[in-house]
């Protein structure tokens, strides 16, 4: 098959539409409290072949582009994680992300096999495939509901690390491996498979710190390209030797992350638009591979059955084992519970039997993807409520912000940056004496890399950096000003300096 400019064309025409109507998409899907995979998923479908037509069957590469998304999306919640904040409840995600697992493919698996009439591959399956919870989906409707730390760095850690054990798992179930190697060699392998993982992590995340901080890239843009490079390095690596790439690449996220690096705002902006661009192919490629026609009300029923099962039985039976080796209030077991929300990795996991040609692993596929989305309209929009009933969310807990322009835009504002040359007559002015336009005033001056917030009597000296808050219909005089003082000083207004040319 051959792929020629015009194919191209058609191909950037329709990928970048449908990319911008999923990203307008994020904006509705947050004002329903509904996780915005829902919307990326429907438009797959719409757009498969029981809508527009669109043709699209390729298990083999859906699970390879699956499996290179998730790897971007696991990139981009390691470097956004704040270390600080997940430590103390790293015992308790780790536990979710290990024991839990296990007992919740038990369950699952008990159950789909002598309740739902499973075959026992089947069954295991759809247990390891439905255990990993998705971070994404359960933090989408949860940006305006403040929580303990504990509670959200157990659900980091555990969506940041879950997805490792459950990916080999069912790897060596759908490839017949299991059968081969018996319950204490799957046992072995998920073993090596973690903890070369993880330890390619560490070299990929520590030397790459390591790095980046006596390199001098030529440009800023160049960093974040590095850093995102640097995760892959540690995923590619580890997939290389025969572990656990997923693994790797969070924990090398991590490191790099929480490392004193430059340029880290760029960096985690630079991920963040990619995680999401890698979400909406990922999705709306998951929904192309959906069927309609497949589904009968017999896949419904299993997969409302599953749920249920999973939902009522399985994930909160997980959370109270898991808690043993860090005891938490009942109320916040309850939430961790209920917060247990299913997102991409369980339809992407689907793909793997298929891949492999397992019987029955279109259903499985079926009953996965109604599971997935029957969750998310049952728990998402309802997080936030069982936050309050629960009594779980604390107006007073402090909650971290990200300061970009988006905040600005609604006071129609911008930020400006300047910086006092050598050469500057803005040496020795106070901060009263730069008589800026109404509105305009100067929030930050960082000074010999300490900041400090100025008072009008404020000196100002060469080197500083001063961050200015200006409305953006007095920008241009803002900008006017500072260039006068930086060029005649305090007199620049009685000698009508104009630096304007």
């Amino acid at each position: 098959m051959t792929f020629d400019v015009h194919q191209l064309d058609s191909f950037l025409l329709i990928g970048a539409a449908v990319t911008f109507l999923a990203v307008l998409a994020v904006r509705l899907s947050s004002g329903v409290g509904l996780p915005s995979l829902l919307v990326y998923l429907l438009m797959g479908v719409v757009l498969g072949e029981s809508g527009f037509g669109i043709g699209f069957d390729d298990a083999e590469l859906a699970h390879a582009i699956g499996f290179g998304a998730l790897a971007i999306i696991l990139a981009e919640g390691g470097l956004t994680t704040n270390w600080r904040d997940a430590r103390p409840a790293m015992r308790m995600g780790v536990s979710l992300a290990t024991v839990g697992v296990v007992v919740s493919v038990a369950v699952m698996a008990v159950g789909g096999h002598y309740l739902l009439g499973l075959s026992w591959e089947l069954a295991i399956l759809l247990g390891a495939i439905c255990s990993p919870t998705d971070a994404a989906a359960v933090f989408s409707v949860l940006r305006v509901v403040p929580l303990p730390k504990r509670v959200t760095g157990a659900l980091e850690a555990e969506s940041g690390l879950n997805d490792a054990p459950t990916v080999v798992l069912v790897t060596l179930v759908a490839s017949g491996a299991v059968g081969e190697h018996g319950f204490l060699g799957t046992t072995g392998i998920v073993v090596y498979e973690l903890v070369v993982g993880i330890a390619f992590g560490f070299a990929a995340g520590l030397g790459g710190a390591w790095v980046m901080r006596r390199v001098a890239l030529p440009s800023s843009g160049l960093y974040p390209i590095a850093v995102l490079c640097l995760t892959l390095i540690a995923y590619g690596g580890a997939a290389a030797v025969h572990g656990s790439g997923f693994a790797a690449v969070y924990v090398a996220a991590l490191i790099l992350g929480n490392a004193d690096l430059p340029h880290r705002a760029t960096t985690r902006s630079f991920v963040e638009g990619l995680a999401w661009l890698a979400q909406i192919g990922l999705f709306v490629m998951l929904g192309l591979l959906l069927s309609p026609g497949r589904l009968d009300w017999a896949t419904v029923g299993i997969a409302i059955a599953a749920g249920c099962l999973l939902t009522i039985v399985a994930r909160p039976l997980s959370v109270v084992i898991s808690s043993v080796v860090r005891p938490m209030p009942w109320n916040e077991l309850g939430f961790l519970s209920w917060a247990g929300l299913r997102g991409a990795v369980p339809i992407v996991l689907a793909t793997i039997p298929l891949a492999e040609g397992v019987d029955g692993a279109g259903r499985l596929f079926d009953i996965v993807f109604v599971l997935v989305v029957l969750d998310t309209l049952l728990t998402g929009p309802t997080l936030p409520f069982a936050a309050r009933v629960l009594r779980v969310a604390r107006r007073s807990e402090p909650r971290g912000i990200e300061v970009e322009a988006a905040p600005l835009e609604r006071v129609a504002a911008d930020l400006l940056q300047i910086t006092i040359s050598p050469a500057s007559q803005m040496h020795g002015v106070e901060v009263g004496e730069l008589r800026l336009p109404p509105g305009a005033n100067v929030s930050m001056i960082v000074r010999d890399g300490q900041a400090k917030v100025p008072e009008r009597r404020t000196v100002l000296r060469h080197g500083d950096d001063l961050i200015i808050v200006t409305p953006r219909k007095h920008r241009e005089a803002t900008e006017q000003r500072l260039r006068q003082v930086s060029a005649g000083g305090r007199l620049a207004q009685w000698l009508g300096e104009d630096t304007s040319g």
